[in-house]
């Protein structure tokens, strides 16, 4: 079995792991290592890897099923292709500051877990440095599960039993209503959610909650809103908070189930690619306690 080392990417949660190569971890035993300090820490870090878009998507099919958002679209015979995260065309180019697909990107510096409007949302995202900016365009990372377990009582009351709706193109509005309108942010019904996830391995609770929120059960829509963004801002305090600056090479991998993310600006002339999978959660992740009646 390979010797690995950890240490703590804060206080809080995440650790850098170094001594594995993610292009040999179908060995179960391995794996299993890895996806314990998945369970325990939240996030990963893996600096230094070489990992073909053809390994990264075994990685993240040994978390669970490949999320795929453009199934629908995609035509008979067409392949499926790791989606990136990135201002550059097919040609070469940099997409423009204000058009819609940046847009898009800046609606990724809202904090949020991915997949929450979705009927079965995401475990896990695993993303993969490609090509880096030589400033800004970290990604951040905030711990809902350590907020949780800080927060003062009377905030948990606010939210504690309750249910919270998520939907695609209520985080697109708040950055252009002209976004919000386009097709692929209103494949979905809404969602509605447990507040909490409870980690059936450890029995830690996390507060489940996105850019996407937009109503909180027992609350009309703008007090729920005001509920929610204070929610948010109590979670993404720095000691909860973990900003990854990017080398070719990193692997980033995190619990979306426990842990809200976000990106930051970087100068929009200069090329940023990351590739990025979401793996769905399955019964064993504790789907089944999150399902509120719609």
């Amino acid at each position: 079995m390979p010797a690995f080392k950890t240490r703590p990417l804060t206080s809080e949660f995440g650790v850098q792991v170094s001594g594995i190569d993610l292009a040999e971890v179908s060995n179960p035993r391995v794996f299993g290592q890895i996806r314990a300090l998945f369970e325990e820490h939240s996030a990963l870090l893996f600096r230094g890897q070489d990992l073909s878009d053809a390994q990264h998507k075994q990685l993240a099919e040994l978390f669970g099923p490949i999320e795929d958002r453009k199934a629908d679209e995609r035509k008979k015979g067409e392949a499926f292709e790791v989606p990136v995260v990135s201002n550059v065309r097919e040609d070469g180019s940099i997409t423009e500051e204000m058009d819609l697909h940046t847009l898009n990107l800046k609606s990724n510096f809202l904090w949020h877990s991915d997949s929450t409007f979705l009927p079965t949302p995401a475990l896990t995202n695993i993303l993969i440095g490609r090509v880096v900016t030589t400033e800004g365009g970290a990604t951040e990372l905030a711990s809902t599960r350590a907020a949780w377990a800080s927060m003062p009582e009377d905030l948990k009351a606010k939210v504690r039993g309750r249910g919270i709706w998520h939907r695609y193109s209520h985080s697109r509005r708040k950055i252009s209503p002209e976004l919000a309108k386009l097709p692929m942010f209103n494949k979905w019904p809404d969602q509605h959610w447990n507040a909490l996830w409870r980690n059936p391995v450890n029995g830690r609770e996390a507060l489940y909650i996105a850019s996407h929120a937009f109503k909180l059960d027992g609350y009309d829509e703008a007090e729920g809103q005001a509920i929610l963004d204070e929610l948010i801002t109590f979670c993404t305090q720095p000691q909860f908070v973990y900003a990854h600056s990017w080398r070719v090479g990193d692997v980033l991998i995190w619990d979306q189930r426990a842990v809200l993310h976000r990106g930051t600006p970087w100068p929009y002339e200069q090329p940023r690619v990351l590739s990025s999978l979401c793996a769905s959660v399955t019964e064993a992740d504790g789907i089944d306690r999150m399902r509120m009646p719609t």
